[in-house]
């Protein structure tokens, strides 16, 4: 069995405040293979971004509490000193900020900050360093990038802004690419285009991506395999194949009722899941969706309150919940039933 190029195991990340500590990412294990989309997907709080800013050494370790293990190509990232995490941000693994104007400095132009990471990695001079900065706006679709590499971030559109950061994220061409929401903000035209470019550029390269969102509509176009968190925790994982259309966990079947699809009469209301995402502060025992599910009088020996469901994996796909297979398979069917093809 191949090892994959990168392995989350047991990642538990831990905040100290004043009021306790938040368990934001509470056990998570999930595997990244060489040229494939993972979509992260689960509702705000859930420990998405928290959980990839571990992977890039982005914590502040004196008051965050890291266990676990996370392997990228050997590597064990987690042991790796500061010195080593900072050759290999930028380089081997890049990431793509939601809000990129923010994530900008509006100091200096769009070429200088993307030629400073790729100077900072290879050591090019500051001509060859504006080229690549034009070169890689071309690729990611800016027009006139020759003149455009000498504008303030302000001076660019939202869309284009996300362009030019994606650029900086590439520039060194890394072999692991994390995208945070990175369309949110973005209209449903310019989003499939940032989603298209993202597609063009992993065939081009071959890089790795983990796709973070709370939109199963954004994962159902870029990801290969999904992973559902909730609480911190995976609650799910499979191919996109399997997650959209033959979901397990009553949080998932939670999500996709919740959003529109077309075909749906439009006076038929959504079912959003109800309640609220629980307090990593004090998150509830056992299952950790248990206070907002629905199925919870169908589990024997009322365990959802007190047991912590196990995440049993078979080929990569699987459900952490107390409910039987045979009993989550019959949920199943109900739900893509009641829903219009």
């Amino acid at each position: 069995m191949s090892t994959p190029f990168l392995s989350v195991r047991d990642l538990r990340v831990h905040f100290s405040t004043e009021d306790g500590t938040v368990k934001a990412v509470d056990g998570l294990s999930f595997d990244v293979e060489q040229g494939r989309t993972l979509g992260i997907v689960g509702e705000s709080g859930s420990g998405k971004s928290v959980t990839n800013l571990a992977i890039l050494g982005l914590h502040d370790r004196e008051h965050t509490a890291i266990d676990g293990e996370i392997v990228l190509e050997g590597r064990d990232l987690l042991t790796a000193s500061e010195r080593e995490l900072e050759r290999l941000r930028g380089n081997t693994m890049s990431m793509i900020f939601q809000d990129a104007l923010a994530s900008l400095s509006p100091y200096h132009t769009i070429g200088r900050q993307i030629s400073e990471t790729y100077r900072k990695h290879t050591g090019a001079s500051r001509k060859a360093a504006r080229d690549r900065a034009v070169e890689m706006l071309k690729r990611v679709g800016i027009p006139q990038p020759d003149l455009r590499v000498d504008d303030y971030p302000h001076q660019f559109s939202g869309g284009m802004r996300q362009r030019a950061m994606i650029a900086m994220a590439l520039v060194c061409d890394p072999e692991l690419l994390i995208a945070d929401e990175p369309t949110t903000a973005l209209d449903v035209t310019v989003q499939a285009q940032i989603m298209d470019l993202l597609q063009d550029l992993q065939q081009e390269t071959g890089t790795s991506i983990i796709f973070i969102t709370h939109d199963l509509g954004v994962i159902a176009d870029i990801a290969d395999d999904v992973l559902v968190m909730y609480g911190g925790r995976c609650v799910e994982r499979g191919t996109k194949k399997e997650v959209l259309r033959a979901p397990q966990h009553p949080y998932t079947w939670g999500l996709l009722g919740s959003m529109p699809r077309l075909g749906s009469p439009v006076d038929v209301p959504l079912s959003p899941i109800p309640g609220t995402p629980p307090s990593l502060l004090n998150p509830p025992t056992g299952c950790c969706f248990h206070p907002r599910c629905a199925f919870t009088e169908q589990v024997e020996g009322a365990r959802c309150p007190t047991l912590r469901p196990p995440l049993e994996l078979v080929d990569g796909r699987g459900a952490a919940c107390h409910l039987t297979a045979g009993q989550r398979a019959g949920f199943a069917a109900d739900f893509a039933a009641s829903r219009p093809q």
